[in-house]
């Protein structure tokens, strides 16, 4: 028989694994965009989805909100977030700050294998460009968020990493709000130009052309504050 801290550590250990595989799955569903922003996840609906308790539900939905991806509110409930303008201003503003230094780091450590996986990337996003469907096109998104996430791996910064997981699911909900046509899931021919640059060691290259290539995408989003108005405003006129 367990001694009683023993098995109470074993229920908390079991308790942040289910809690961080809810948040896992639903994180990926706010990037693959299968789920809106604005969308309510009640914590029950998450519970049943999942078959856990609502308290597994909560500390999932909670880790999300510090995330800024999940937007919970009082009496109301939790929400996927809704970022406004200025947040999704702010978002690209730390991608600008973030990703040249991140790439620095990358291009220091990596090795001919992480290129050639790098390149693999490339070729798998390539692909999917040319398929079509709702599923497809949601496979193409994860795609051009992972090449992003795996410079962060490869530059070996743990912080850095997850700092950069947020920011590109936070850039996920913005492009999805805001977002104008297919260059906001991220220009295919830009990573690979970014790569090149990598490889031959032009690494003010490579940082001059990750910064052309967020505000390639930032470019893209219309990003005017939108008046919202009331039912009866809506038909009248």
């Amino acid at each position: 028989m367990k001694p009683a801290a023993t098995a109470l550590q074993t229920a908390e250990d079991s308790t942040d694994t289910g809690a961080q595989q809810i948040r896992d799955a639903i994180r990926d569903a706010i990037v693959e965009r299968r789920l809106s922003p604005g969308t309510k996840l009640s914590e029950s609906d998450v519970g049943n989805l999942f078959n856990v308790s609502r308290t597994l539900a909560r500390a999932a939905l909670q880790a999300l909100s510090y995330e800024g991806l999940v937007s919970v509110e009082k009496n109301r409930g939790a929400f996927v977030a809704y970022p406004s303008p200025d947040e999704a201003r702010q978002i690209f503003a730390a991608r600008r700050l973030v990703e040249p230094g991140i790439l620095r780091e990358a291009a220091a450590r990596i090795t001919p294998s992480q290129i050639q996986h790098l390149k693999q990337l490339l070729i798998a996003e390539g692909r999917l460009m040319g398929e079509r469907g709702q599923m497809a096109r949601r496979a193409e998104i994860k795609a051009s968020g992972d090449f992003h996430l795996t410079l962060a791996a490869i530059s070996g910064n743990a912080i850095m990493q997850r700092f950069m997981d947020e920011l590109v699911a936070r850039s996920s909900l913005v492009i999805a709000l805001y977002g104008q046509s297919t260059i906001s899931s991220c220009g295919h021919s830009e990573h690979g130009d970014i790569v090149a640059a990598i490889e031959r060691n032009d690494l003010d290259e490579a940082c001059r052309l990750m910064l052309h290539h967020i505000a390639h995408i930032e470019a893209d989003l219309d990003l005017r504050e939108r008046k919202s108005v009331g039912l009866k405003e809506a038909f009248e006129g």
